[in-house]
């Protein structure tokens, strides 16, 4: 018989009878488990059990830092347990001033971890640590937000033993608040593990769910044997497709992706899944769901290739389609073939791009609890969801359980970061199922291999370019064929083709167009949004082009630019006259200087649509309701992401009603109908924005007839904006005034720069113009963000599937994500030049951050050592070259 486990934790002895667990849960249990599940610490982060590579774990062993989620019992034993709930009081304000007031911390997810390596690192030193052993320090830690420039600008700041209070930025309203720095709302508590995430919440009777995955990409599912699972005590249901009351298919855009695949249907990707296991652990839920048998027949090859999915002859992935392709999108303006014969210089080339992992650093995870009626059967649902849009999961939640709307509540938990992986439903139907069969609360987290395999990718893309220009460098003429390999399942993969097309010729002016851009299925991995949809894929060929183009003309990167850049009243390429201000030239000329004197230097310019646009409605709504104690409550249906949504939410609040920010307080759910669709197209500051200021203004309006906020408790303002005059894509080119494809874009200039001996990527600046900085401080570190991403996008990062449609990373160092002493210093600068159709002025920044790195790095690399690349990742670069060395 086991021995108990005993320890001290956070200073309190703690004993564990290992004999009280199940032998499945007992054989795997780990410090993490223990201090998650049987302690009640939730401040460890479970990022990617049992690989021990993102960090998110750490606590304090005997004074020592180490990754909790692979210590056995016997390590751990007899020792001292400190997590960031142990620490001394004024030790974790100190941390959670540091972190908040530098902007160190975003989604959150990542930081407990990294706040204990902190505490470890300062406590071992005799004096405050460099930056650079900072960032060596931080070897073991990912964070997919930061860029991690503003941690080590918090961990600096927490080891030079200052103590000033983290409301130093603060603002009183009256006006003052939009354009401060006001601290992150709720930033101290998600710099302390104490904000939770879905995966962080425990109610009564709770069971625990898993998913059995198929073994195949592309087989046939004869039959499914739950029966050695239904056997293992503690195993509560296990629910296939036939369970499914309702619409058993769901999408965002297209319905053509099974919650649950059925007997008698094929597979289409790994991620598929076919059975959903509810247990009372998560262990024993994990392993009932390993012992499900399935009988497969036929196991046919699947279909990996794009352009072989385009054959006539190619096997179906939806059979019912007649056809792999999913969409196609084609611009057209001018008369191309005049325009190529008077051009001086012509280029064709063929640029592709790669699949990319999203890799937030935390698993998809749901809680669904049911409520039942006198009888005991569920009546009512409240689902604790961490996706990027509450109204669609509830719209096809329903669906799937076939019960009205308004029988399901869909609550937004701190999201532990998105980038546009989920905006699709993960497992928020299969946990809602699932509680709704047994009238128990259930709760489903991802494994790191589950979540890698099932959400969708970023789309990889083969761009045919031909693009010419005159004798002066002026552009004539592009023609682009584009094909996305969108996966198994739409998504929203025929949209991001369609920005793939719509952003072909970049921040240009291009008066002759032909354009074709085609999403294909595949029995690959599923792709859809991510941060730059579809227009990063693009800059890096057309940017790319431009400087091969200069060169041809015998002027520089920046000249070439300079004569091309889109000014006010110019037609962007989807034919859209932009007649309002933007500071596009104004980015580029804040990098001339740096690019000029440089002796390796790549230059980029980029624009990305902010909205969804193309004849969708974009849509802000918000509810500001008075308590009974004078606070007032914000809600909208935008999820927080990290983008610090909800900090400028209170900024725009306290600044049009004239009231303090510690007023507020902010949520998303489906209480009111503020339905908006996806937190997607960098739109949410813009609309929720707009919509707050709205509200806003309906409360100051009786506030200043004298009414009071007690007079006002429990009334409620809803604010509206809607751009609804958008036009669809590719049409209504010749109308007068042009089509109108956006409500508005983003802008930015970026440069990379090189060590002139090694080619080692020292520099980035990313120069943007955001309209408004609404909350500086957070603007940076998004930006700093992207320019993460967007580095591992150019060198390192990379997604391949093999001949099977399996992915060959399943590991989070597989995937190439850079380490925070990996990173080259980071410059922003930042432009403002009001959007007006924009809260205070504000365009949204999140998207726009990374669309130019990727060329600037490439054209960078062209100046170093004349190599035209074209194929992302660069793994052949010197600048790719030097990372790999100083990751090992």
């Amino acid at each position: 018989m086991p021995e108990p486990i005993s320890c001290t934790i956070n200073g309190s002895p703690f004993t564990l009878n290992l004999n009280d667990l199940d032998d499945v849960t007992r054989a795997q249990i780990t410090l993490l488990d223990v201090l998650r599940d049987h302690a009640g610490i939730t401040s460890p982060k479970n990022g990617c059990q049992p690989q021990a590579q993102c960090g998110c774990c750490t606590v304090l062993v005997d004074n020592k830092p180490l990754l909790s989620c692979t210590l056995r019992p016997e390590r751990f034993n007899g020792k001292e347990i400190t997590t960031l709930e142990g620490l001394p009081e004024d030790t974790r304000q100190s941390l959670a001033n540091s972190f908040v007031s530098q902007g160190g911390v975003q989604c959150g997810f990542c930081i407990p971890g990294i706040a204990v390596r902190a505490v470890a690192l300062c406590a071992n030193s005799n004096k405050p640590p460099s930056r650079d052993e900072i960032a060596k320090s931080l070897r073991p830690h990912l964070c997919r937000c930061t860029g991690y420039q503003q941690i080590i600008d918090a961990i600096e700041h927490f080891a030079s033993g200052q103590t000033d209070e983290a409301t130093c930025h603060s603002c009183t309203g009256n006006g003052t608040c939009v354009g401060s720095a006001l601290p992150r709302y709720e930033g101290a508590a998600a710099v302390l593990g104490d904000k939770p995430f879905v995966d962080d919440m425990t109610v009564p009777t709770m069971l625990h769910g898993s998913v059995r995955l198929t073994d195949h990409a592309r087989a046939g599912i004869k039959r499914i044997d739950a029966s050695q699972a239904l056997q293992l005590p503690g195993v509560h249901a296990v629910l296939t497709a036939a369970d499914v009351p309702g619409d058993r298919v769901v999408g965002l855009i297209e319905k053509d992706w099974p919650i649950l695949v059925s007997e008698g249907e094929m597979t289409r990707c790994v991620g598929d899944i076919l059975a959903v296991v509810a247990a009372d652990t998560p262990q024993l839920a994990r392993h009932a769901a390993d012992l499900i048998q399935v009988e497969y027949d036929p196991i046919e090859t699947p279909v990996t290739d794009p352009l072989a999915a385009l054959q006539p002859d190619a096997p179906l992935v939806h059979p019912h389609r007649k056809t792999n392709l999913l969409s196609t999108s084609v611009l057209k303006s001018g008369d191309i073939e005049s325009a190529f014969k008077s051009c001086a210089h012509i280029i064709e080339d063929t640029y592709h791009t790669q699949r990319i992992e999203h890799l937030y650093l935390e698993p998809e995870s749901c809680l669904a609890v049911p409520t039942t009626d006198e009888a005991g059967r569920p009546d009512s649902l409240h689902v604790y969801s961490q996706g990027q849009g509450v109204f669609d999961d509830r719209r096809q939640i329903a669906s799937v359980l076939a019960i009205p709307e308004d029988s399901i509540t869909v609550e937004l938990v701190s999201n532990g970061g998105a980038f546009g992986g989920k905006e699709d439903m993960s497992i928020q139907a299969q946990t809602a199922l699932l509680a709704w069969a047994v009238g128990r609360p259930v709760k489903l987290t991802l494994t790191r291999s589950q979540s890698m395999a099932i959400h969708p990718k970023r789309h990889p893309i083969s761009m045919s370019y031909k693009v010419g220009c005159d004798a002066d460098g002026r552009l004539l003429a592009v023609q682009s064929h584009i094909i996305g390999d969108t996966g198994a399942y739409a998504s929203v993969g025929a949209k991001v083709l369609e920005r793939a097309g719509g952003h072909c010729a970049g921040p240009y002016r291009v008066p002759n167009l032909d354009v074709e851009a085609k999403a294909v299925y595949t029995n690959n991995p599923p792709c859809g949004a991510m941060r730059g949809f579809g227009a990063n894929q693009a800059a890096f060929a057309i940017e790319s082009l431009l400087d091969r183009l200069a060169e041809q003309v015998g002027i520089d990167g920046y000249d070439i630019r300079d004569r091309n850049i889109l000014e006010p009243g110019d037609a962007f390429a989807t034919g859209q006259l932009l007649d309002k201000p933007f500071g596009l030239r104004q980015t580029l000329e804040a990098v001339r200087e740096q690019y000029k004197s440089a002796k390796y230097a790549g230059i980029a310019c980029g624009i990305k649509n902010v909205g969804i646009g193309n004849g969708m409605p974009d849509i802000g709504r918000a509810a500001l309701t008075v308590n009974d104690d004078g606070t007032i409550h914000i809600r909208t249906g935008f999820t927080e992401m990290g983008q610090g949504l909800f900090t400028v939410c209170v900024q725009y609040a306290a600044d049009v009603t004239g009231l303090p920010p510690d007023t507020f307080t902010v949520s998303t759910d489906t209480t009111f109908a503020l339905g908006c669709g996806q937190t997607t197209a960098s739109r949410a500051t813009v609309l929720a924005g707009n919509a707050i200021l709205d509200a806003g203004a309906q409360l100051r309006a009786r506030l200043d007839t004298g009414t009071t906020l007690d007079d006002l408790a429990g009334h409620t303002f809803i604010g509206e904006w809607i751009c609804d005059d958008t036009t669809k894509f590719g049409t209504e080119m010749d109308r007068p005034g042009g089509p109108k494809t956006h409500f508005t874009y983003g802008f930015a200039t970026q440069l990379a720069i090189l060590d002139e001996k090694t080619g080692r990527l020292i520099k980035m600046i990313a120069a943007h113009d955001v309209g408004k900085a609404v909350n500086p401080t957070q603007l940076a570190g998004q930006i700093y963000g992207s320019l993460h991403m967007g580095i591992g996008y150019a060198l390192t990062e990379d997604l391949p599937v093999d001949a099977e449609g399996r992915l060959i990373a399943r590991r989070i160092n597989d995937c190439g994500v850079l380490r925070a002493h990996q990173m080259p210093e980071m410059e922003v600068i930042i432009v403002e030049e009001p959007e007006p159709d924009g809260p205070h002025g504000a365009r949204g920044v999140g998207e726009i951050g990374l669309v130019p790195t990727a060329p600037a790095i490439a054209n960078a690399m062209y100046q170093f050592d004349r190599v035209a690349r074209r194929s992302l990742p660069m793994t052949d670069s010197p600048a790719a070259h030097a990372l790999k060395k100083s990751g090992k």
